[in-house]
């Protein structure tokens, strides 16, 4: 089992958000924003018996969650990559307390507002297309650039977050990259919600 450290700020940033209007779909979702992150580690390991890659993690000593991909991934600087595609998971946690000068009385539309802000000051420009939608554990964000510039045969890039609540302190943040179609991306991201688990201290694990 390895692990990482959680990252207080994501470097690169115009570079990054270059480089996210390349991925094929035009559906980019890396975080490139600087801003603080969780400081306990993510854990990931592999079970060749049941082609799985249990995922682990921190947001606070008394909250842990944890979740199963489908065959092997491995830890980025980011979140995850899955080692036979070019499927990227990043995964960020962001705390009430980061939140609190936004006016949005539910702390994930809070979390949507702040990364709506986010890229915006990053791409230096307002989305075109703005989606929130609720779904059974989550809050699904996303927004699309429309641009001549934008080296895509659709000269669009659509970023996407699903973001979960985990306590009235904390949200994760999931965003799906690199995945081959829309249908995949789909299902992928509908198995990892079927088997992401909240737990309390008692079930967190050093």
């Amino acid at each position: 089992m390895s692990g990482i450290r959680w990252r207080r700020a994501w470097s690169g940033g115009l570079a990054l958000a270059a480089g996210l209007a390349m991925i094929p779909v035009a559906l980019a979702a890396n975080d490139p924003l600087d801003r603080i992150g969780a400081t306990e580690a993510i854990q990931a390991r592999f079970d060749a018996a049941t082609r799985q890659t249990q995922v682990s993690g921190k947001a606070a000593p008394d909250l842990c969650f944890s979740f199963a991909l489908p065959e092997e991934w491995r830890l980025t600087e980011i979140g995850l990559k899955a080692v036979t595609s070019d499927a990227d998971l990043s995964i960020g946690l962001r705390s009430a307390e980061e939140l609190r000068d936004m006016p949005q009385p539910d702390l994930a539309i809070r979390d949507a507002a702040a990364l709506q802000r986010d890229y915006e000051e990053l791409l230096g420009r307002p989305a075109q297309s703005v989606s929130l939608t609720s779904e059974p554990r989550a809050t699904r964000w996303s927004a699309t650039w429309i641009d001549a510039s934008l080296p895509t045969a659709s000269q669009a890039m659509t970023v996407e977050t699903l973001i979960v609540p985990l306590s009235s302190e904390w949200v994760l943040e999931l965003s799906l990259s690199g995945v081959k179609s829309r249908e995949a991306y789909e299902a992928l991201a509908w198995r990892l919600m079927a088997r992401l688990k909240v737990q309390g201290r008692a079930d967190c694990r050093g």
